[in-house]
């Protein structure tokens, strides 16, 4: 016998097999039919191996040195002051949290 949930009483309720493996009378995507061929040509297979041909030349080391004259440490030492200060604190920061996680992690002397 073949059960389905019904959504009037919220109760399974005694259906056919066809009902039952769709349920809530929903029907299957797919369909019977089958699907037309795409390629009706069978494929050819190359013995020769073929290299990969580029979509373009390569733009970054171009984009680096137009960024690097225009932008980067252009004004001397106020650029380096702002490049250097938050590198600094950053590895001060790094090295005051390891510190603290070590002293967290020791036992305390009583």
């Amino acid at each position: 016998m073949y059960y389905k949930f019904s959504g009037f009483t919220h109760k399974l309720a005694g259906a056919w097999a066809l009902e039952s493996y769709s349920p809530q009378g929903l029907k299957p995507v797919a369909s019977t039919e089958a699907p037309p061929i795409v390629f009706a040509t069978p494929t050819k297979l190359t013995s020769s191996v073929t290299a990969y041909v580029y979509a373009g030349k390569n733009k970054v080391p171009e984009l680096q040195k137009f960024f690097q004259n225009f932008f980067h440490l252009k004004r001397g030492l106020p650029d380096q002051m702002l490049y250097r200060t938050p590198m600094a604190l950053t590895v001060g920061g790094t090295i005051y949290c390891l510190s603290a996680l070590y002293m967290a992690s020791q036992t305390p002397n009583k």
